[in-house]
């Protein structure tokens, strides 16, 4: 798909005068404090309220946790650490032997969070002991280690410096069901050449004392929310959204991201009566300190305006970032891969193009809605620069590893590649705001179904049978082929088609990428492809004693996914017919 003509008109709009400034203003300001934030917030608003843009400010109340200083003391050395966000606070000190457990190496930006330990192991050792170990201080590390007794974490982070962060599994402001799960350990990072010393003082069986400074508790934090109607549907929305608190002064993750929006709206609010749907842009707090407080308070505060009238969700973070020159960590569901690999092709042509699953991050907080959700991390540096320059996974900053640390200032941002950023954002934007139809390819997702089903079968073997599964996705498959013929025969109108999409995303996409009920929230960790049948994978090397209790939830997650795209089958027959 090439650029439409109007297309051209507004992206040739695009500029940096209003951007940059932005960028370089909060280059100067730290964004961790609630106050900090919400004083960036008050300039943010100044900016939009210039060009006449209306903004509504939310002033939610967000339970946050505020890291401060920490240090490690062991063998009469002192070591410097950072505590990561909702670790336990010791001021005083707490003191244990150390334990050594070496980490699984990262593969990827999609699993640097995700939880270490082998299954299947015996970890009682680890009882009452700090754990010294690779990696970053992340919930998948912290709540193992906890899980299996340990007392405290040190993560050892890849380089020199030590990158901020945030431990605790639960998504948002905590309800009461999830509270147990609130880290119950102190938590720290420290830097690699801390981390092997520590770890030969594990291996000598010494103790060490690790100290954490932490605030915690509810702040009243300013969310601005942009709303820009559209002139044919103006019920209907695409949420454009990314946070604005930031480790220092972030201005990778994310100046560039929020300057980006500044530039969107600017643009967007100026070409308002060409827009067939609205477009509502948030910029976020709480994403930091509080595991995407602010994004989760908008999900559940407007849950039901999201369910009915949100036709997808865009994030925007670390767009326009130094080297960051290719597109190989893209993220978009299934239904819009196609959409996100055009856009790509029409704004930069020759760039390194790679689409993922979105993974369990970045303020993705409308899974369980079922909100057809594309983009995070936006245009990244190539891999062999990555190597050339000896830089290991991060999660942002174009691949730059000043992520989350206090270099990440305005030598991060580049304005050639900010510039072109901006417009895939507003490209991508206005390809779903526009079409008379919803750009989704639903058959697509049921493809990519069959798949998964196929691949947890052979691994499941003659263990389980996933073919009702497998059948009824094939149906579903069979009836969107049918769907999108009678789409292109002038058989199905513009607003049954729609109808259909929004239908589809409230039941599938909660079917591939959550576990918990609609309107609830997963914890931060990864989730697998339907994951309500994901333990089929596993069953092959299941310990004797448990694959009774292993296929007794395999039949009811297969009973779930076959009601669901059973549920999708008829959906798409009630809506056109």
């Amino acid at each position: 798909m090439s650029l439409s003509q109007q297309e051209s008109a507004v992206l040739e709009q695009v500029g940096l005068e209003e951007a940059w400034p932005l960028i370089e203003h909060f280059s100067t300001r730290p964004r961790e404090h609630p106050t900090d934030v919400n004083a960036c917030m008050a300039h943010l608003v100044s900016r939009l309220e210039a060009h006449g843009i209306p903004v509504t400010v939310h002033r939610p109340s967000l339970y946050l946790s505020l890291p401060g200083k920490a240090r490690v003391e062991c063998g009469g050395q002192t070591f410097r650490a950072k505590p990561p966000a909702f670790s336990i606070a010791k001021p005083s000190g707490f003191s244990a032997p150390l334990a050594y457990v070496p980490a699984k190496r990262t593969d990827g930006i999609d699993n640097i969070f995700d939880m270490k330990l082998q299954k299947g192991q015996d970890y009682s050792a680890l009882a009452g002991k700090i754990v010294v170990t690779e990696g970053f201080a992340s919930p998948g590390h912290v709540s193992q280690f906890e899980a299996v007794g340990a007392a405290g974490l040190i993560a050892i982070n890849p380089g020199e410096d030590i990158h901020w962060g945030i431990c605790t599994t639960i998504w948002g402001t905590p309800g009461l069901d999830e509270l147990p799960a609130k880290p119950a350990i102190p938590a720290v990072a420290v830097n690699r050449a801390a981390g092997q010393a520590l770890i030969e003082r594990a291996k000598a069986g010494e103790t060490a004392t690790i100290f954490t400074e932490l605030e915690e508790g509810w702040f009243e934090s300013d969310l601005p929310v942009v709303d820009i109607k559209g002139a044919i549907e103006p019920e209907k929305f695409v949420l454009l959204h990314g946070h604005l608190d930031s480790w220092d002064v972030g201005v990778g993750d994310n100046a560039v991201g929020d300057a980006a929006m500044l530039e969107i709206a600017r643009v967007l609010w100026a070409n308002r009566a060409s827009l067939r749907r609205s477009v509502r842009i948030a910029w976020w707090p709480g994403h930091s300190t509080g595991r995407y407080a602010g994004s989760t308070w908008f999900a559940d505060a407007f849950a039901i305006d999201l369910d009915r009238n949100c036709v997808a969700q865009i994030n925007c973070d670390s767009p326009g970032c130094r080297l960051a020159t290719e597109f190989i960590d893209l993220e978009a569901m299934p239904e819009a891969a196609d959409l996100i690999t055009g856009i790509v092709r029409d704004i930069a042509p020759e760039a390194e193009l790679n689409i993922a699953r979105p993974s369990r991050a970045g303020d993705y907080s409308f899974n369980n809605i079922g909100l057809t959700g594309y983009l995070m991390l936006s245009s990244t540096m190539p891999r062999e620069k990555q190597a050339e320059l000896g830089y290991y996974d991060v999660g942002g900053c174009g691949g730059n590893i000043a992520w989350h640390t206090e270099n990440d200032t305005i030598d991060v941002a580049d304005r050639t590649i900010l510039l072109r950023d901006i417009k895939l954002y507003l490209l991508t934007v206005l390809r779903t705001a526009n079409p008379d139809v919803l750009p989704f390819d639903w058959t697509a997702a049921a493809v990519e179904f069959v798949a998964t089903i196929d691949a947890y079968q052979a691994k499941a073997g003659k263990h389980f049978d996933l073919s009702p599964a497998r059948a009824e996705a094939m149906a579903l498959a069979q009836a969107l082929a049918k769907f999108h013929d009678r789409l292109r025969a002038g058989k199905i109108s513009s607003n049954q088609a729609n109808a259909v999409m929004l239908a589809l995303a409230r039941i599938l996409v909660p079917l591939n990428f959550t576990r918990r009920p609609r309107f609830l929230h997963d914890p931060a960790l990864s989730i697998p492809r339907l994951p309500a049948i994901a333990g089929a994978a596993d069953l092959a090397t299941t310990k004797p004693e448990m694959t009774g209790f292993a296929a007794a939830q395999l039949v009811r997650g297969q009973n779930q996914v076959v009601s669901a795209l059973g549920a999708a089958i008829e959906a798409i027959a009630l809506r056109t017919a």
